[in-house]
């Protein structure tokens, strides 16, 4: 048997000519991979095992990266690719078809999981631009909004936040289309731009707005100060200037606290010397309200005077004592005292209004008149019943008696 035929039985897959050409076999043939004249034939044959070697540990590894998950399946069979094109014809020794076959039995495996994660990514990219969609919907529904009804601060942190998200959108979801992506972000960056703008103008208007405030108030300050030499007769000016005050709009925090301050400490010193004065007036009063508490104990023996001259008389001096006391402070106090003399003189006079109607000529004289027409009517009454009692009309006997009593209660009444 030929060298080569010991060779070829000894090691099936490969075999090395006298001139040190190595060949694999592949099915019936053999192909050539590469020479090795500086060494034996093992060690040529070995060479060319080691780098067979390392394309099946490719091929193992690549189907271990499979079992275990969690590399993209694309990734993997565009690898499987590549590796099936090192394998074929590689300068190698060993079952190369072995190899190819089962780099195409998990290429197989591969094309269909690439289809499912292909659908998975075609349905994430969708939900990936619904969800940045929403994103510019928002940041367009602000940039919609009335500038006069907008809070500033609140919607500037809402942008913040939108644009925040997008960036993290950026990061985390799936990489949209190009064209997509340039759409939804034209969208957000004329939106977010549109928002700005607006702020710039409402609170360019709001400057102006609190500069005219600002003047205004200003004014209303400087005349509120003025007031203060009239004291408190400046009061009723200040509570106009306050009034006027109150139609004023805000001149920026700050600036309206700081007038506020002002204008406030002005009136505090009309209303000051008001107090002041109510201060002195109360001190001065204490004495007059003891006077006046005294004149109404004296004015209460009005009432038990039965002589409505003398009850006159007296209740007239303590009248003169009275308003020669003057008024008291405060108001309240000064009308609660007026009415307590007030009831007594309402009670005497509600008796003298009772004697005069009671001594007055004239109504005596119709008092008597009427006396004698009723004694007059009482006899006839008293003979008729006389009359009716002898003929035993006991009807016309009751019915006289009635009349009779309703003239004598008459008579009581007109007799006094």
């Amino acid at each position: 048997m030929s060298s080569d035929s010991a060779h070829a039985s000894d090691r099936p897959w490969g075999r090395v000519d006298d001139d040190g050409t190595v060949f694999v076999r592949e099915g019936d043939d053999w192909r050539e991979v590469g020479q090795f004249p500086d060494g034996s034939p093992d060690e040529a044959l070995a060479y060319f095992a080691r780098k067979y070697a390392d394309l099946a540990d490719k091929v193992t590894l690549l189907e271990q990266r499979h079992r275990r998950g969690g590399a993209s399946a694309s990734d993997l069979a565009s690898a499987s690719r590549h590796l099936r094109s090192d394998v074929e014809g590689a300068s190698a020794v060993g079952d190369l078809a072995g190899l190819v076959a089962r780099i195409d039995a998990l290429g197989a495996t591969l094309a269909e999981a690439s289809a499912t994660e292909a659908a998975a990514a075609k349905e994430a990219v969708a939900e990936a631009v619904a969800e940045r969609t929403a994103l510019v919907e928002r940041a367009e529904a602000l940039a919609a909004r009335d500038p006069r009804q907008v809070q500033w601060k609140q919607a500037t942190q809402e942008l913040n936040d939108l644009f925040a998200q997008w960036q993290a959108h950026q990061q985390s979801a799936p990489r949209l289309p190009k064209r997509d992506a340039q759409d939804l972000w034209k969208r957000f960056r004329d939106a977010r731009a549109s928002v700005e703008k607006h702020r710039r103008e409402f609170f360019a208007e709001l400057d102006e707005a609190h500069k005219g405030a600002r003047d205004r108030k200003s004014k209303l300050v400087e005349r509120a100060e003025a007031l203060s030499a009239k004291g408190e007769d400046g009061i009723p000016a200040y509570r106009a200037l306050l009034d006027e005050w109150k139609t004023v709009g805000r001149a920026g925090k700050k600036v309206d606290d700081a007038l506020w301050d002002r204008f406030k400490a002005a009136g505090d010193a009309l209303y000051g010397a008001r107090a002041e004065r109510d201060a002195t007036e109360l001190a001065e009063s204490a004495p007059k309200i003891e006077a006046k508490h005294a004149l109404l104990v004296e004015a209460e023996a009005v009432a038990d005077e039965r002589n409505l001259t003398a009850a006159r008389s007296q209740l007239t001096g303590i009248q003169r004592r009275w308003d020669e006391i003057g008024r008291v402070a405060p108001r309240e106090k000064d009308r609660a005292l007026d009415d307590s003399l007030r009831k007594i003189e309402q009670a005497l006079r509600a008796r003298e209004d009772v004697d005069w109607k009671r001594n007055n000529p004239e109504t005596k004289a119709r008092a008597g008149d009427m006396a004698r027409q009723l004694a007059d009517a009482i006899a006839a009454l008293e003979a008729d019943i006389e009359t009716a009692r002898a003929k035993g009309d006991t009807k016309a006997v009751t019915k006289l008696e009635a009349e009779l009593a309703t003239r004598r209660s008459w008579m009581q009444v007109v007799s006094g």
